[in-house]
């Protein structure tokens, strides 16, 4: 029987792995410097290494973004204590407040701020042939980039974007004024009146995505992710565009969604001639 990962075991979810993490850093430079037993460097250089430990175990259950997020915590934390000095106490709660407003509590479990690269999307259209004006959803779209995105493969379609944060649904908002950006949970608002919802999300978060678009979405509609894909469901094709990252597209089967399909809604196209089929249960990520 296989080990679950560490974190999974311990059940313990983002982000307190990766303040676990950081404590055992400083605790461990502390307490080496203190005692003596190392140099500065040393402690400094051996709390680095237990705050990166998690980072390189094959078992923790962390993604690379997050991998990434532990491992350069501590050295992060110590830059900023070395510029301590010219700040006030109350200064370092204007970060905190900044990090909160882009990125709030609720969010956390979802992924990482990370745009949409530049010609992810490139030639997607040329596959899927939506109707003129069918509704192409962005679920967290952040500053916008995968809104620009999907109206350069569609542009004749109605693009929208739902993002928990605030503050990144303000600029998606004023960089995007063509789309309909409301801020909320992409989880709770229904997807039913979409005819396509894209995500570029985590490994973890697929299965669910996939669920729920096949509870509330129309029969014929597409869920497309970018890298990630579902576990066990083998995707309708894969788009390898110039951006070097695949784009896997799901198309809800007629016994998927809730609602009925409706003439005229998003016809799409049945060929994919550029299209790589996938030999396997799925692609995964990063």
């Amino acid at each position: 029987m296989t080990a679950p990962p560490l974190f999974a075991a311990l059940r313990l979810r983002w982000p307190l792995p990766a303040l676990l993490a950081w404590a055992a850093a400083w605790l461990a430079m502390t307490a080496l410097a203190r005692s003596g037993a190392l140099p500065p460097a040393g402690a400094m250089a051996a709390g680095m290494l237990v705050g990166a430990l998690p980072a390189l175990a094959g078992r923790a259950g962390l993604g690379f973004w997050r991998r990434a997020i532990v491992a350069g915590g501590f050295p992060l934390s110590l830059a900023a204590a070395g510029l301590g000095t010219a700040l006030p106490a109350w200064g370092w709660l204007l970060p905190l407040a900044l990090l909160l407003a882009a990125y709030p509590i609720g969010a956390w479990r979802d992924a990482p701020v990370f745009p949409t690269p530049r010609g992810a999307l490139s030639g997607i259209g040329a596959h899927i042939a939506l109707a003129p004006g069918a509704s192409v959803l962005d679920a967290g779209c952040g500053l916008g980039h995968g809104l620009r995105a999907l109206r350069a493969a569609w542009p004749q379609a109605r693009v929208a974007g739902i993002e928990r944060s605030g503050a990144l649904a303000l600029a998606a908002r004023l960089c995007c004024r063509w789309a309909r950006v409301a801020r909320g949970d992409m989880w709770s608002a229904s997807w039913a009146a979409h005819d396509l919802v894209y995500l570029f999300q985590r490994p973890e978060s697929m299965a669910r995505a996939l669920a729920k678009a096949e509870a509330e979405m129309r029969p014929g509609s597409w869920l497309v992710s970018l890298e990630f894909a579902v576990p066990g469901r083998a995707p309708h094709a894969v788009l390898h565009g110039p951006g070097g990252r695949p784009a896997l597209l799901y198309r809800l089967a007629a016994t998927g969604g809730r609602g009925a399909a409706r003439p005229g809604d998003g016809a799409i196209s049945d060929a994919f001639p550029r299209c790589n089929k996938p030999q396997g249960p799925g692609h995964s990520g990063r």
